[in-house]
């Protein structure tokens, strides 16, 4: 029976870097995202590879869509908690409905899914958490530094408390990716982001990919609860921006 993935965010930057890379890994990968249209546009590209996978569209904030998602599904080797929800707002500007929002996409979605689907998860498979490397600290989005913070503490718990399924639980902590959103920076402050590379570049959603694969693979087995920064170097030290 071919190993089943579910990645969410699916339809993302990043997201869809990982779908792909997943298929080629020979998984059975359910995108999951919320817009039908990008979904499909996706699933029709990959067909076009000769790639085939399941579009879901789910409302990640809906436990009771999670919940249903997760019991329709055979037992996952592998979950990719990549949705996530990012904007900038002035320290002071933000409110409690700020944080709650952020919460409620970058951690309890994830620990929805990987609670539900743990309970069915066979030794040895995957959990990958997307976080960043913002979580070590940065300007202009503190509501979003501290949600990914707790994602990144959820995956070292959920790491402890899997271990005795068999179960291993790793994140990611992206630094500078080349994503729409990354492009949208004006010139002057894209110039100043890459001053603070070591790499002097932005990593690609493909390089974030490969690191999922090393994490959800059946080729690891010995690394559980762990950060692995893809930030070129950006968690070195420096300003954090």
């Amino acid at each position: 029976m071919t190993a089943v993935a579910l990645v969410t965010g699916a339809a993302g930057g990043m997201g869809r870097a990982i779908v792909r890379r997943l298929a080629q890994d020979g998984f059975s990968v359910v995108a999951v995202d919320l817009g039908e249209a990008p979904l499909r546009a996706l699933a029709d590209e990959l067909a076009g590879e000769g790639l085939e996978i399941q579009p879901r569209v789910v409302d990640l904030t809906s436990e009771a869509q999670l919940v249903e998602l997760v019991d329709g599904l055979p037992p996952l080797a592998a979950l990719v908690n990549s949705a996530g929800l990012f904007d900038e707002r002035k320290y002071f500007d933000l409110g409690q409905d700020d944080f709650r929002r952020m919460y409620e996409l970058n951690l309890i979605a994830a620990a929805t899914l990987t609670q539900r689907a743990a309970v069915r998860m066979a030794p040895g498979s995957k959990v990958v958490n997307i976080a960043s490397r913002a979580y070590l600290g940065a300007r202009h989005h503190a509501h979003y530094v501290a949600s990914k913070a707790a994602l990144v503490g959820y995956t070292r718990a959920s790491a402890m408390e899997l271990a005795e399924k068999g179960i291993l639980v790793n994140a990611i902590a992206p630094g500078l990716i080349d994503t729409p959103m990354l492009r949208a920076l004006t010139p002057e402050r894209m110039a100043a982001q890459l001053a603070l590379q070591p790499t002097g570049r932005a990593g690609t959603p493909e390089e974030i990919a490969h690191a999922v694969s090393f994490l959800a693979g059946p080729q690891m087995g010995f690394i559980t609860g762990q950060v692995l920064f893809v930030d070129g170097g950006k968690s070195l030290g420096g300003s954090g921006a």
